[in-house]
């Protein structure tokens, strides 16, 4: 991996949509988004889910674990993310010993994404 500088993931990003889960879902408790940071750590909100990111970098691309709380119970689990062509990210999640889900996020311009 190189080095966080050189990553283009770093920003805050709105999560538009999931395999999984619709809009509402994903906005139920918030705006749903997911933010990667440049000191190895980020942050991940849709549903009930709030969690942070430990990040591994790559130039378009991160890898994560992640520790939080879904639902008012703790939870964990692991995932990445990857810069498509047209800007955005997918984002594989998945939970330990439970769901995998593909989220689709773009970068936050401020309005709401669902």
């Amino acid at each position: 991996m190189s080095a966080p500088a050189d990553c283009k993931l770093i920003d805050r990003w709105h999560i538009v949509e999931a395999d999984l889960w619709d809009c509402g879902y994903l906005s139920l408790c918030g705006p749903a988004m997911v933010t990667i940071g440049a000191d190895n750590t980020g942050e991940i909100a849709f549903g009930a889910l709030q969690a942070s990111l430990d990040l591994n970098y790559g130039p378009s691309m991160v890898f994560f674990t992640w520790a939080g709380f879904d639902e008012m119970d703790e939870a964990t689990g692991d995932g990445s993310a990857e810069l498509l062509d047209d800007g955005s990210i997918e984002i594989t999640f998945a939970y330990h010993n439970g769901d995998e889900a593909i989220l689709k996020a773009k970068r936050d311009t401020s309005s709401t994404a669902c």
